[in-house]
């Protein structure tokens, strides 16, 4: 289950500090979050420090559980509010953009899955 739990919280660290960095320094793919979904500058930078301190949760989170629960679980709650942003945007009826909009959706699954193997590493019993 350890594996499980590695592999997962590494690929989603990943992720995260790739989602995260350019968010960081508006460059990449924030312009497009400013301009098609409306967010402010500041707004894009924040939603960057979330992702980069996921991803070190994530990593710490592998030698501290609770951390690597609360990263996951963290993270989850900010790829809802990045579904509900395509949402909002009409992201989902889009043919050309409902690829990128399903990233989030599909993330969010990935990290719930990555919170609960975290959690199950906690018990004895998935030792």
């Amino acid at each position: 289950m350890y594996i499980a739990a590695l592999i997962l919280s590494v690929l989603l660290a990943f992720v995260a500090l790739a989602a995260g960095a350019p968010k960081l320094v508006l460059k990449g793919p924030s312009g497009q979050l400013q301009s098609h979904m409306g967010l402010s500058p500041g707004l894009v930078r924040f939603i960057g420090v979330t992702e980069v301190l996921a991803a070190v949760g994530l990593i710490v989170g592998l030698f501290w559980r609770p951390l690597g629960i609360a990263a996951a679980v963290g993270f989850a709650a900010l790829l809802i509010g990045a579904v509900a942003f395509h949402t909002r945007a009409g992201d989902y009826s889009d043919a050309k953009l409902r690829t990128q909009a399903m990233t989030p959706a599909v993330l969010f699954l990935v990290s719930a899955a990555t919170a609960v193997i975290l959690a199950l590493t906690m018990s004895p019993i998935w030792r």
